[in-house]
């Protein structure tokens, strides 16, 4: 039995878990508010931020999980991808930890965590299935044949998701993260209302900064005979634009689950958390006869209990890290096992 402590602090949100045999035992985060006031997140503000939550949030899931350090096996921690900044922050923290008490390290690439948070609650899927993991720094289709050995059918070319929903919520005046209030006013809006283009990527690759120019040169036009547009269509334009970029998403997905038949989807990271694009996913799931996996909405979002998770299979294999862990804010992820 291996009892692992996990850090997650590869953006502006400060987490820690326990893993025990592969159980999450106790999984916090600390959310970093001081971003709003800017509109998105301020990386040195980020920096400072984790490096005053790290501790509070590690001795509360020790104090949940009714453990000391001293009974810690392990030490896992974000490597990548992430901010610099907020990846040294958790490094050097749990590196510091694993050095002083003698313990091993796991260095966890953060867009494998979002995938392999699968594994935590049942059901988990059976290999192979397809992943569509969105975030707001990524979009990725990944095949997963095994826990580490997995093919990139297709990512975005230049903005993520996430980051669109987040752009074209700052285009329509509302406060960061703008994400999760383009899903809340979405709810009551036409998604027909106002049409906006889909993407044509060859493959199965994404691309989103056509749209958000789009929305932008809709939204100047429009504002020029109605300064009020913005405001007094608020629910039809985040509708419009959700439904959009679910679109995009979903119909990359669709082509990879026919072309490979495969029948196993799952989707993964903190747009995972819309609700439109869950409640289409689930209807075209139900037409495609696919068995459907989302995560718990905990483990969606960044969060320690993917990165405990992760590094649990990679300490049942001997996958370790050293204390010469560098953090790489590009870190990529690794189709095969590296030892």
């Amino acid at each position: 039995m291996a009892i692992i402590l996990a850090v997650e602090s590869s953006c502006d949100d400060t987490s820690a878990a326990i893993a025990i045999n592969g159980e999450i035992r106790a999984n916090r985060v600390a959310t970093q508010e001081v971003h709003a006031r800017y509109g998105g997140v301020v990386p040195e503000l980020a920096s400072r931020a984790h490096q005053e939550a790290l501790v509070p949030v590690v001795q509360a899931v020790l104090d949940e999980a009714g453990l000391t350090l001293a009974q810690i096996d392990a030490f896992a921690v974000t490597a990548g991808p992430g901010l610099m900044g907020s990846l040294l922050v958790g490094t050097s923290f749990i590196k510091g930890l694993a050095l002083s008490l003698n313990k091993p390290l796991l260095a966890v690439n953060h867009m494998q965590a979002h995938i392999l948070a699968h594994f935590i609650d049942a059901p988990r899927p059976a290999f192979p299935f397809l992943c569509l993991t969105v975030s707001g720094g990524h979009t990725q289709l990944v095949l997963l044949r095994d826990y580490f050995d997995f093919e990139i059918l297709g990512q975005t070319i230049d903005d993520a998701a996430g980051e669109a929903f987040d752009k074209s919520a700052k285009l329509l005046g509302l406060p960061y993260p703008g994400g999760p209030l383009v899903d809340k006013y979405a709810a009551l809006g036409n998604p027909k209302a106002f049409a906006f283009p889909i993407s044509k990527m060859p493959g199965y690759d994404f691309s989103f900064s056509g749209l958000k120019t789009a929305i932008l040169y809709f939204l100047q036009k429009q504002q020029q005979h109605d300064p009020q547009f913005a405001v007094t269509h608020l629910n039809d334009l985040c509708a419009s634009i959700q439904h959009t970029i679910v679109q995009i998403l979903l119909h990359k997905l669709q082509a990879a689950a026919l072309d490979l038949g495969i029948t196993r989807i799952a989707i993964a990271g903190g747009v995972s958390a819309n609700s439109g694009l869950r409640q289409a996913l689930q209807q075209l799931a139900s037409a495609q006869g696919w068995e459907l996996f989302i995560p718990d909405f905990q483990y969606c979002t960044d969060n320690a209990g993917m990165i405990a998770m992760t590094a649990h299979l990679q300490y049942e294999r001997g996958l370790f890290a050293d204390q010469l862990l560098v953090p790489d804010p590009r870190l990529p992820l690794q189709p095969k096992p590296q030892a």
